[in-house]
């Protein structure tokens, strides 16, 4: 009901609507729709009222609450259920226990800000509030557990076309599961699987998106390393780029539960800032140096080295470019 009735404010272009009529179109009495433009008002909606006019929508808030990701959302199912946090310490750990208890696949965690977001190697990810796009996936795949592993690479697909089409046309993939703009960190992703042997439980994806984070919010030590739609140049409502990036996972899901991961890979091939570059491949053993020349038909990296061609699962491996800092 909150969101017919927020559309016809939004419709309204700042112009007044008589409460009158929303209550004649949607069949509820005035004291409704007065009582839900009160919860509106708490959740940092402003309106004006006038005695003679209505009300008139002035102000909307940026977050990525219910209402306003599904005032734009287009997806069938992905994004349909969404559990929703002003602050976290994890959207995975959230959606993990959600997961367990059965939440349907395509629920969506998202929250403003997490206090404890990590990525890879538990590593610290720095998630601001109301900067970023913060949330996890859950997905419950039929194909193997062996699999599943490539949804990382699938997600960074996803997200590259999303960012193409809102204007970010620089995003490439650093292998395993990173999104880069000119060298610099704009998305990190975790994901991590409940399975037996036979088949998986579950899947949760979960993305860390930079959209308005500014230089001054990032740690000293990741300002050259790290970067935003902001300091891009890019500006996009967050709802609307969340809303694309659901489509393009949705979509690309649906093309590997039917026909398996090929095409994704190689169009992971085609949107890699990894391959063709000379790297150091840093394991918890050793480190040694290569050219990376592919990834193989599991998505593991493949490395031309002086003594042949290693293959590298991302596990507890690190890459850094050969002719720039640690990334």
């Amino acid at each position: 009901m909150r969101n017919k009735i927020l559309d016809y404010f939004r419709n309204a272009h700042g112009e007044y609507v008589s409460g009158q009529r929303i209550s004649d179109d949607l069949k509820v009495s005035r004291t409704a729709i007065w009582k839900h433009i009160k919860v509106l008002k708490e959740r940092g909606y402003v309106f004006e009222s006038s005695t003679r006019k209505g009300y008139r929508l002035l102000h909307a808030p940026n977050l990525l609450t219910e209402l306003e990701i599904n005032s734009v959302l287009s997806t069938e199912s992905f994004g349909r259920h969404i559990i929703y946090r002003e602050t976290a310490p994890s959207t995975n750990a959230i959606a993990k226990e959600e997961a367990r208890r059965g939440a349907p696949e395509g629920t969506i965690v998202v929250a403003e800000e997490q206090t404890g977001g990590r990525g890879r190697l538990q590593r610290a990810w720095v998630s601001p509030y109301a900067k970023g796009i913060w949330f996890s996936l859950i997905l419950r795949p039929h194909f193997s557990p062996l699999e599943a592993s490539k949804c990382t690479l699938l997600a960074a697909v996803a997200l590259v076309r999303a960012f193409h089409q809102a204007g970010l046309t620089e995003a490439g993939i650093k292998w395993p599961n990173d999104l880069l703009v000119k060298r610099r960190k704009i998305v990190g992703i975790l994901t991590e699987m409940d399975a037996t042997m036979e088949e998986i439980n579950y899947i949760v994806m979960g993305m860390g998106i930079n959209t308005d984070v500014a230089r001054v919010d990032l740690p000293e030590d990741l300002r050259d390393k790290a970067t935003s739609f902001l300091l891009e140049g890019v500006r996009i409502p967050r709802k609307e780029l969340l809303n694309l990036i659901l489509m393009e996972l949705e979509t690309l899901y649906a093309e590997v539960e039917t026909n398996g991961f090929a095409n994704i890979l190689d169009e992971w091939r085609k949107y890699s800032v990894t391959l063709g570059r000379d790297i150091n491949v840093i394991t918890p053993g050793y480190t040694y140096s290569g050219k990376a020349i592919d990834i193989d038909s599991d998505g593991c990296l493949l490395v031309e080295t002086d003594h042949g061609v290693e293959r590298v699962l991302a596990g507890e491996v690190s890459i850094r470019y050969k002719d720039e800092a640690a990334q």
